[in-house]
């Protein structure tokens, strides 16, 4: 008789777990909310009105990304 799936997830559990893994549980926003994709804009509003009135920003990144990559490879 084959496993039950209760019989299989322990398995695979109990062998994450031998290979020094954990199970976490991440909260992560429902994508499927009424009102989801709005509040994204409207923050994304924010960002851009922000970026607007800075104008240092774009260079303090443009340097901040320089300093990040100049030890990589081409």
């Amino acid at each position: 008789m084959a496993a039950s799936s209760n019989e299989r997830v322990k398995k695979r559990r109990d062998a994450m777990r031998a290979a020094g893994l954990r199970p976490i549980q991440i909260w992560v926003p429902d994508t499927r909310r009424a009102g989801f994709a709005e509040e994204c804009a409207r923050q994304a509003r924010l960002m851009a009105e922000a970026d607007r009135e800075n104008k240092d920003l774009q260079a303090f990144m443009d340097a901040a990304w320089a300093d990040f990559t100049e030890d990589w490879p081409e």
